[in-house]
Formats: structure tokens, sequence, C-alpha cells
């Protein structure tokens, strides 16, 4: 267990200050609103002091997306700003433990169920030793996008492109609540069905399209949607995919019905078959369907394997997104997004 892997598993380490700080003030939550965490109580002392804690974006050389890293500042300056381990090793100190870096690692993904580094799903190919670039400024190339389009479903034409945090951005706002609410009152099979396909807004997850079809495919996204019907619990369903180890998720959120999920899966770009070819769309959905039967005991809606599967858009407050695919322009109102002015 390393730091980075740790901090990786912890959103950052916004997961082990929540932590310490709950060792200390055990109803205190502390609120993500973009990269700001908000003033929290301070574990340390204990005394009634504040601290302030930011998820700071730190660009990574040669990836698409950026890391975000949980920072702490006490604005009297009992301490120097630091990181979340920093916190934990003056924590442990301040009771009497002064524990090395590993220990403290090992301590620390204890006491959070943070378990050992997983073995790939795909076996990956050893890569041949090349010269070390000179160093340059890193960047961050934007998230690949889909399109969304307006309601009802017949219209097939895109009216914008849309990052995963505009779709997230969509899912948290109050823009689908009322016809959320609406289609989860309705009880006839067949009337939800017509609602829901005249009153919702929709994206298709596996990339670009001039229309809705897989002829039209402009880019392909690297993304793909899984569908979960009839889920006993999900929100509990949509935690467990929050932290899953062996695929990327990007986004997770309750279905329109309430009682399904969608999963926005991260495709492995450098996976290959054993003849060294790229896997297809379908085949992807294949090893994805095949992996969520076994690691939780739900079947894949199977119309997932269509790379122009829409996906309609409800109203979730507690919908997840990864916070590797949040934008430096978090902040904008979704209003912006859907007057096609936030882009």
């Amino acid at each position: 267990m390393t730091k980075e892997y740790l901090l990786s598993k912890t959103l950052g380490g916004a997961d082990i200050i929540q932590h310490l700080i709950r060792k200390e003030f055990p109803d205190h939550v502390m609120h993500v609103k973009g990269q700001d965490c908000g003033e929290c109580p301070d574990p340390v002392w204990a005394d009634g002091s504040i601290i302030q804690v930011t998820l700071d974006r730190i660009p990574i050389e040669g990836s698409k997306m950026a890391e975000y890293r949980a920072r702490y500042h006490y604005p009297d300056g009992q301490m120097l700003d630091g990181d979340a381990i920093a916190l934990a090793t003056a924590y442990y100190h301040q009771r009497g433990e002064d524990l090395s870096l590993e220990q403290l690692i090992a301590r620390l993904a204890e006491e959070l169920f943070v378990k050992e580094p997983p073995k790939p799903f795909f076996k990956e190919e050893p890569k041949a030793q090349e010269p070390e670039p000179r160093p340059k400024a890193p960047e961050v190339p934007p998230c690949p996008k889909m399109s969304f389009f307006r309601r009802p479903i017949r219209n097939t034409r895109p009216c914008r492109d849309a990052s995963p945090q505009d779709v997230y951005k969509y899912l948290v706002s109050d823009y689908a609540k009322a016809n959320t609410e609406t289609l989860r009152s309705i009880q006839d099979p067949k009337e939800r069905s017509r609602f829901k396909s005249q009153n919702f807004d929709y994206v298709t997850p596996g990339g670009i399209f001039r229309s809705r079809k897989e002829s039209d495919l402009v880019k392909a996204s690297g993304y793909m949607v899984i569908d979960f019907d009839h889920i006993p619990d999900p929100d509990g369903l949509v935690l467990l995919l929050a932290n899953e180890e062996n695929f990327e998720t990007i986004l997770a959120f309750r279905s329109p019905s309430g009682d399904g999920v969608k999963w926005f899966v991260a495709l492995p770009p450098e996976a290959r078959k054993p003849d060294g070819t790229p896997f297809t769309y379908g085949e992807y959905f294949t090893i994805l369907s095949n992996y969520v039967r076994r690691a939780y005991g739900y079947e894949a809606d199977p119309s997932g394997k269509d790379i122009c599967r829409a996906c309609f858009l409800p109203y979730d407050p507690d919908a997840f997104l990864n916070p590797f695919y949040l934008e430096d322009n978090y902040e904008y109102d979704i209003s912006r997004f859907l007057d096609g002015s936030a882009e």
C-alpha cells in the first residue's frame, strides 16, 4: 500500500480528513462543492477552532485527466498547510502515537477499509523501455464528450455536446425534478414508458453523433453506459460502483424509474485481444456484462451493446461523479448549458 494509492481511493485524501474529523465530531459531515469543502472543525486539537479544506487540481503529464488532492489550511496559523497525510500525522502525534509513514498508511487503510491494490483485470504486456522525454509543462486535455438530445425520444438530432460534468450538473439540478416525480407516480407500465419517452432529455454516452444511429457516429467517447433494472437497493449499488476498482466509474445515478441504476464506465483503451487487435464496442459490453454478473449479481440491460444507446437523464441529487472529471468551470449554472452558453 502506497501513499499515492491510498489517496487515489479516498478522493485525494478528502475521505481521510473527513474520517479524522468524525473521530472527534461524529455528527459533522464535510460537504464538497466543486473544489471547496468549506470550513470544518479542527480534529487535531479538537478545541473548537476550524480548518478550511479544499480539493486542489493537479495535472498529470501525458494523461487526459487530472488528480485532485485534499488540503487543509488553519486560518489561525496553528499549523502549516498540508495534505491529508500531514493532518493524520499531526492527529496521531497529538494523541501520543508517533507513526512512521508506512505505519500511518497501514493504519488509515485499515480504518477506512481500503484494500490492497487489485490485480489488473486485463493482462498488460510489458512495454519496451524508452528514453525519458525532456520535461515540459503538463497539459490536461478536455474530457471526451457525448451528444445531448432534447426530448422527446423521437428527436434524433443532438443540440450540443456534453461532458460528464455537464451530465452531472443536469442530474443534480432541479431541471428534471418535476418530470421524474411524475414518472415515478405512474403505475401503468405502458403509460410510464410513454411519459418517459415524451418528457426526458437524453445523451448518447458512446460518443458524438450527427444523428442517433451508429452510421452517424462522429467521434467515440470511450464511454459505455450499463443499465441495471429493478434493483432492490439502487443507492447502495451507486455507492458500490463509485468504489469500483477494476473499471473506472465516470458517473453512477438512479434511473428515471427510481428502481434502476445507470453506470457510465470508461473503457480501458490499451486492452487488446490475444491476437493484438482492439476490442469492439460490443465485445466490451460482453466483458462488462459478465463482470457485473459475477461482481454484483445483476444482469445488464442488453441494449447497452449499441454504441448509439440513448440514456435518459432524470433528477438525482445523490448522483456520483468521478472527481477526475471535474472541470475548471464547475461553478456555471445548468441553465447556461441548456441554453448552449456553457461550452
